[in-house]
């Protein structure tokens, strides 16, 4: 059972990237589950172009639910906080998730308020192909993670605005720019930034 002090600490995580949008983006779910390290779900797939639909095992630290909770591993969690400025953070990457559900499936496209949407649409569309088409090079600043999906990318590109927003800046300056403009500035930019951990 989690202790107040791991409440805490994954509840401020979690916050984070809703300060900027407000209470109303915390909107239509109310749940956080933790298990104590990676969890296996069983998934299908179903490949559109043959038709054919495979099921299997996948391992995750994290998911989040459109009108569920948040899943988390507490193992993940831990090592985040142990090396917060790595790029990344599963509770910042899972929360990108929910906020980009607010209005139906995971697009990239949350809800933007005063941000233009068209420039948004563009700038992330142009970005995530730039990457897309890279992803048989290695060694690029963006995990090969982000190329799986559109969404997935919005996820990691949020990890990377609170965790290493200068790496953010030099690889992507245009979406660094949004991100900036929808979460706010990031902490990990304070000159001496806050190390979380449990006191000894």
């Amino acid at each position: 059972m989690l202790d107040d002090y791991w409440r805490l600490l994954i509840a401020m995580q979690a916050c984070l990237p809703a300060l900027q949008q407000g209470a109303a983006s915390l909107r239509g779910w109310r749940e956080v589950l933790v298990y104590p390290g990676e969890f296996k779900v069983r998934r299908s797939h179903h490949d559109e172009c043959t038709g054919v639909v495979a099921e299997g095992n996948q391992v995750l630290s994290g998911e989040a639910w459109e009108h569920g909770p948040l899943v988390l591993s507490l193992a993940d969690v831990q090592l985040d906080l142990e090396q917060p400025w790595d790029g990344y953070n599963v509770v910042v990457h899972e929360m990108a998730h929910k906020l980009d559900m607010l209005d139906g499936a995971p697009d990239r496209i949350p809800p933007l308020g005063d941000i233009p949407r068209r420039g948004w649409i563009e700038r992330f569309q142009t970005a995530y192909d730039r990457l897309a088409n890279a992803t048989a090079e290695s060694g690029g600043p963006i995990a090969s993670y982000a190329a799986d999906n559109i969404g997935e990318y919005f996820a990691v590109l949020s990890e990377l605005h609170y965790s290493q927003p200068g790496l953010l800046r030099e690889a992507e300056p245009a979406v660094a720019a949004l991100l900036e403009a929808y979460y706010g500035h990031s902490p990990a930019d304070a000159a001496e930034p806050v190390r979380w951990g449990r006191p000894r």
